[in-house]
Order: structure tokens, then sequence, then C-alpha cells
């Protein structure tokens, strides 16, 4: 083996690293909100949550990334430690596609139909595709599968460059001596291990080790516990994501580690006693490529079997050795390790900001009540709320940042930009809600109240501010599209209520109905009000603008508020009836 075949054969595993990343992310990014409903399907119950690992691990390629996604979910707390169990099983069961999509390098035959089943030969016409939908269309999901495919072809000529370079090496006696120590079961697992810890992919492990099986020098008896102990080294992905988590999410590695490792011992003690029995004939015949897969799935499916009725066995032990710390842990809020999965970030954020959404606009909907039933309490509450909201506005700006310099879809691109755009809006209208209960503290220290006449007004106003509060929660949290376009008009009836309460109190502050100090506080509670109603504006056009192609809610807004057409006036004259202060 000379030194260009070296080349050849580091330039082959770079290619087939590669395609194998850009296949997987490209995958990731075309299942997009499916991959995210999928995993929304989280389930107690450890059979389905094995058949959800192994759904998605086999979608995105990677069973290190389905497991650090898991690390990610625990840590956030949107998981549990029993959920996660069941997935991780799974995702070591997904990923054994892999090999078998590699194995097809490895068929022989004369025929057509087989010929045309070997990678070389339909992956020009892949590559060829793949670089057509990639470079003639603007849609991601042509981009998407075009990318996928192009992969794919990298991948494989990577795959076929390292099967090229190895060749010579079944000529060199030496080479074949080393797979034959490698049947000693403990360097095997240990060789295994630290390969695949190093280049931190199962899948690409196994891959090299098919490359290596063209030499004919791997029999069934080195490549098992060379595969058993890839098995071990892919953990060491989980474990790194780990550190600096919740004591559930160091638990979840601890998990994949703890599987892999008893179901190794398991079926090592259960292979090597039967072969001492029965003297297993393939054991020292050569490995293929096929042959490897097989071997490959059937450990994995193997030590499922095993272990998934002790999935509570595998819990109680992780807990066990990771004991909790006697002051009470927080979930993260939002856990970077999504950040490797996009569109999985994406739906994080969204399920975040809508929690932030409903404690604003909930917020606002208390302190309108204020004024008339005012206590402590309530303004504690308010308070409290109000700093929650801060809170989820600083996590997600600093996280939304971070995620927009990923490659992400189109959809998946307006969705940030949508968060990014309300996320000031929503902390503004808590901190109005604030200002609304602080005049209502102000009224109720001093002892002041409105007249009866203006009271009514304001609950006028209230009653109205309220219904546009609902119409945006529903607008923001669901892409409702049809009462995205009723908070304009709405807004708009809002303003003209506040301007005609303002000229009614100047009205009432000549005829000295009403004090000056009354009019203070009445001016705070008026532009809370107004305020929390142009939020409420921008909100609803950052939604409408988000389904569109190009996200401008900027040019929308200023587009918008000219606009004339029908449904724009239907709605403002419903409003205009529904909410009148004319006695």
């Amino acid at each position: 083996m000379s030194i260009f075949n070296l080349f050849s054969l580091m330039g082959g595993l770079a290619l087939f690293m590669y395609g194998m990343d850009v296949m997987g992310k490209a995958l990731e990014k075309a299942a997009g909100s499916k991959l995210s409903s999928i995993l929304s399907k989280m389930t107690s119950n450890p059979l389905k949550g094995f058949l959800l690992g192994l759904g998605v691990t086999a979608v995105i390629q990677s069973s290190s990334a389905t497991t650090v996604m898991v690390v990610g979910f625990v840590n956030s707390g949107i998981m549990s430690l029993k959920q996660a169990i069941g997935i991780i099983m799974g995702a070591n069961v997904g990923t054994t596609v892999t090999a078998w999509i590699l194995s097809l390098t490895g068929l022989q035959g004369d025929s057509f139909i087989i010929k045309m089943l070997k990678p070389s030969s339909f992956a020009p016409i892949l590559a060829f595709i793949g670089l057509l939908l990639y470079m003639s269309s603007k849609r991601d999901k042509k981009k998407n599968m075009g990318t996928i495919l192009l992969g794919f072809t990298i991948l494989m000529t990577g795959m076929d460059m390292m099967s090229a370079a190895v060749k010579p090496l079944s000529t060199i006696p030496q080479f074949q001596q080393l797979f034959v120590k490698f049947q000693n079961p403990i360097l095997g697992v240990l060789v295994g291990a630290i390969v695949t810890a190093i280049i931190q992919s199962s899948s690409a492990s196994v891959g090299i080790l098919q490359a290596l099986s063209s030499t004919g020098a791997i029999t069934f008896g080195s490549a098992l516990p060379i595969i058993m102990g890839q098995n071990i080294g892919t953990c060491i992905t989980a474990i790194l994501s780990s550190f600096g988590t919740t004591k559930n999410a160091k638990r979840t590695a601890a998990v994949h580690l703890y599987f892999n490792i008893t179901g190794v011992i398991v079926c090592m003690i259960l292979f090597y006693s039967l072969n001492s029995i029965f003297s297993f004939e393939f054991v020292n015949g050569v490995a293929d490529q096929r042959g490897i897969a097989i071997v490959h799935t059937a450990f994995n499916i193997i030590t499922t079997a095993i272990l998934l009725p002790c999935a509570g066995i595998l819990e109680k032990v992780a807990i066990a050795s990771i004991k909790d710390d006697e002051e009470k842990e927080e979930f993260a809020l939002l856990d970077e390790r999504l950040l490797l999965t996009p569109s999985v970030a994406v739906e994080r954020s969204k399920t975040v900001v809508n929690d932030m959404a409903d404690i604003a606009l909930k917020g606002f909907e208390k302190a309108t009540s204020a004024i008339v039933s005012y206590t402590d309490e309530l303004y504690d509450e308010i308070r409290d709320m109000e700093k929650q909201v801060d809170k989820y506005e600083d996590k997600l700006g600093s996280y939304l940042v971070q995620l927009s310099q990923y490659n992400m879809s189109t959809a998946d691109n307006h969705e940030v930009s949508k968060i990014l755009h309300v996320i000031n809006d929503f902390e503004r209208i808590s901190d109005y809600s604030v200002n609304a209960t602080h005049a209502a503290k102000e009224m109720q220290e001093k002892s002041i109240t409105f007249s009866d006449e203006a009271m009514k007004e304001i609950d006028v106003l209230k009653n109205a501010t309220v219904e546009l509060t609902n119409i945006t929660t529903v607008a923001f949290k669901e892409n409702n599209m049809s009462a995205a376009g009723e908070i304009e008009p709405l807004q708009h009836i809002i303003n003209e209520l506040i301007m005609e309460i303002k000229n009614n109190h100047i009205s009432r502050l000549k005829n000295k109905e009403c004090t000056i100090e009354l009019g203070f506080v009445l001016s705070d509670v008026l532009n809370a009000y107004e305020r929390c109603a142009a939020h409420c504006a921008n909100i609803g056009i950052s939604v409408i603008e988000a389904s569109k192609e190009s996200f401008a809610p900027h040019e929308s807004s200023r587009n918008y508020r000219k606009d004339t057409h029908s449904a724009y006036q239907m709605n403002y004259r419903k409003y205009k009836e529904k909410y009148s202060i004319l006695m």
C-alpha cells in the first residue's frame, strides 16, 4: 500500500463524513415541522418511545444527533428521564439504516437490475438530478431534495474511494494478522469504542469497517466485537453534550452509556458461551459489507429486545449513580443543544414565546380589573408576571440570535423573524400592565375614585382592550390570519375611545365634576391602554407578514393602515357598533 493509497483513504473518509453530514442536515431540514411534530408525541410508554427514536434517527441518519436532542429536551424539562430511555433505545436501531444503504456498494452480479442497484451506477444520476434541483429551484423543498441527493452521492463516492484505497491491504499478511487479533473480544471492543469516540459517529465507524471488509481480511469473529465497541464509543457525543446540564439530563447520557455497555456485556456472554458449545461456522467466514450490516442490525435489535423491558431498572441505576443536589434545579428555558437541530429549536422557541404571550396578555387583562378591584396581592402578582416576561425576552432574544446563524428553511426563518419582532411587544405590554396597576394603587392610597360616568367609559374601553388581547392571543398562537386581520380595526376603535374619554374628561374638568389629580391618574391609565393596543397591532402585522414570502412588518404596517378594503371596513364597523360610550 503506497502513500497515494493513504491519501486516497484520507480523502475518501473526508468525503464520506462530509456527505453524511450534508445528507443528514438536509433530511432534517426537509422534515422540518414534521420532525417537530413527531417529537411532540413523546410518551412515557417505552415501546412507543422506542418507535419514536427509531423513526427520528432513520430520518436524520444520526443516533448521536437524536441522543443530543433528547439530552436537550430533558434539560429543558419538556421530556422526563423515563420518556428519554425508550427513544435512546430506538435511536440505536434506527442508526443501522445507514449500514444497509452502504452495503449496496457490495452487490455482485451481471444483471441490469443488480448493476443499477449499485451506487456506482445510480449515484451519478442522482448527483445530476440533485444538482438540477439545487441550482434551478428557489423553493426550499426542491433545494433540500437536491442537497439530499448530492450529499448521498458524496457519501457513496467517499465510500468507493475508501474501498479502493484499502484494496492493496488484502495482499499484506500483517494486515490480515491484525484482524485475527481483533477476534479477541476485549481488544475488538476497545478498538471499536476508541475509533468511534474519536470521530463521534457510529454510522461513519461502521462505514469504515465496511470499506475495510472489501479487503477480505475481516471475519465475522473480528467484526462482531468491533461493532459492539462502536455502540459504546458513540455514547461520547451525548456525554460531552450533558456537561453543564441538569441532573436528569446527565442521567439521560448515563442511560445511553449504561444501555450500550450492558448490551455489549450481555451479548458477549451469550454469543461466546453459545459459540463455545456449538462452534458456529460463520465466525471464521469472511464478512462483506452486507454481512456487517446484518451483524450491526442484529446486535442492536437483540440488545433492545433484552433491555427494553428493563427500562425502569436503567432509570433507577442512573438516578442512583447521579444523585440529586440539596438545592432544587431549574430547567433550562431554551437549551442550546437543540440549536444543532434548527427545526426543533424553532418549535421549542415557538412554545416558549407562546408561554410568554400568555403571561403578558393575561397580565394586562388582570391589570384592567385593578381600577375597580385593586389589592396588594394583585399588584404583586402582576409585578411577578412582568419580571417573568422580562426573563423570557432576555432568553429568547439571545437564543434566536444564535439560531438565526444556522441554515434554516424559509418558513423557519420567517418564524424566527416573527418571534424576534414580537418579543419586545409582549415585554412592553407587560410593562404597561404594571403601569395601569400602579395607577390603581395610587387611587387606592389616595382614596380617590372616578365618577360613575367616567367609570362607565373606562369599562367600555376595558372590554374592548380585553377582547383585543384575546384576539391577539388567538392570532399569534394559532397563526390565525382572520383574527390577525381584526386587530388593526379594533385598535383603531380603542384609539377613538381613548380620544373621546379624554375630551369628556376635559368637559367634566371645566364643569368642576372632576379634579386635576384624577386627570393625571386617568392619563396614566389611558396611556397604558393605548400602548397595549399599539403593541397588539404590531403583533398582528408580524403574524400576517410571517405567512408571506418576504418578511417586512414595517412596510406592511404602513400599507395596512392605509387599507380601505372591505374586510377592514367591515371589522371596523362591527367594533364601532359594539363599543360605544354614547349614553
